[in-house]
This record gives structure tokens, C-alpha cells and sequence, in this order.
């Protein structure tokens, strides 16, 4: 079943982060969802990011969403899941359900929308928004108006943006329909990240 409140999950600000150390700095500064997407490891190497990562975020209010690993998110006990096209193809869902996970889907066009939509997404992301440089894409810009489009024909099933998003757009972002954004750059490559969280949290506390 979909997550029970699909208001709460995932939160307003969803910074993507690829290692332990950024887990944990950004579970000290009270982000309640954090996405660890981390490229390219084999099983062990999965299971044993996870585990840590996992053990970083218990006992805190930080929800910790593991990118790909699916496997590993089961074995290691973890509660939140995304996936994107290509690992879709690839994973269990019936196993991903019975393991009670919350499972989130990568989306950049109408095509990936419908096959999100029959796995029963708790959340679905659409991207990229603007431009990214952090890995070559696919796929072009979808800018704000598409947001609100692909708002209205999900519903009720929270609309993450991704790409290239700064904490200046995120004002508009919500307005166009977006109930989360996912921030990757605007945090990681910050000059000063701490204080960009912040930010981040700010906004999150007025757009709630």
C-alpha cells in the first residue's frame, strides 16, 4: 500500500547526496528526507552504505531514502525507496511491497510517467526542471510550466522536482504545483551548505 500520508512524505526540501558524511551533516541540521544516491557499487558495497547510513539517521526524525539498491534497502531494514526507469525495469515490486517499502520513480517524459504510474508510485519525480550539469541528460529542460501540467494529471500523488533548481526558484516551483523539490547542487556544491540548508528549511517552514 502507498504510504499512509502522502502530505508528510517525502518533505518540501529533498537534498540528493552520494555519501555518509553529507547523510549525517544533513540529518544534524534537521532535513527530514535525504536521498543517498550512490553510483556504482556492487552488493556488499551497497548493503554496507546503507546499513551506515541507516545507522546515522535512527532515532532522529530524518527519513532516509535509498536511490537504486533495492536489494540492500530490504536486507538493511530501510523504509523509503526511488528508483528511476532503468532500475524500475530491473526490480521486484511485489518484493519492494511486501518489504513494506515507499517507493518514489524518476520521470522525464510522458512515457516514463505511464509506466511510474502503474507501479502505484508514492511519489513521482519529474525532471530535469532547468538545466544540470552534474551528469549528462537525456532528456531536455522541462521548465516550470510542465510542472503544473503533470500535477494535474497525477493528483493526489506528490510531485517532486529535480534538476538544476537553486533555492531562489523554489518560490515558483511550489506555485506551479510541486509539492517537494529535490536539490542536489544548490546544497553539495554550496560554498557555504550549512547556512543553504537553512535557507532551504526556511522556506520549507513558510510554503507548509
Amino acid at each position: 500500500m502507498p504510504y499512509p500520508d502522502r502530505r508528510a512524505y517525502p518533505d518540501k526540501f529533498y537534498p540528493v547526496v552520494d555519501s555518509i558524511a553529507w547523510v549525517a551533516r544533513l540529518t544534524k541540521l534537521g532535513v527530514g528526507t535525504i536521498q543517498l544516491r550512490a553510483k556504482d557499487l556492487n552488493d556488499s558495497q551497497a548493503l554496507q552504505i546503507v546499513s551506515d547510513a541507516l545507522a546515522v539517521t535512527k532515532g532522529t526524525p530524518t527519513k532516509l531514502v535509498v536511490n537504486d539498491y533495492w536489494r540492500a534497502a530490504i536486507v538493511a531494514g530501510a523504509q523509503h525507496l526511488h528508483l528511476g526507469q532503468e532500475d524500475l525495469v530491473e526490480a521486484d515490486l511485489a518484493e519492494i511491497r511486501s518489504a513494506k517499502l515507499t517507493l518514489g520513480i524518476s520521470t522525464h517524459d510522458d512515457d516514463e510517467l505511464e509506466i511510474a504510474l502503474r507501479a502505484t508510485p508514492d511519489y513521482v519525480a519529474l525532471g530535469p526542471i532547468f538545466p544540470t550539469t552534474l551528469k549528462s541528460m537525456r532528456f531536455v529542460p522541462q521548465g516550470i510550466p510542465k510542472i503544473t501540467e503533470w500535477k494535474k494529471r497525477i493528483g493526489n500523488i506528490p510531485l517532486v522536482a529535480i534538476g538544476g533548481i537553486k533555492f531562489e526558484q523554489a518560490a515558483g516551483i511550489f506555485a506551479a504545483g510541486a509539492d517537494s523539490i529535490a536539490v542536489v547542487s544548490d546544497v553539495t556544491q554550496n560554498a557555504d551548505p550549512d547556512a543553504r540548508v537553512r535557507q532551504w528549511l526556511g522556506q520549507n517552514a513558510e510554503a507548509a
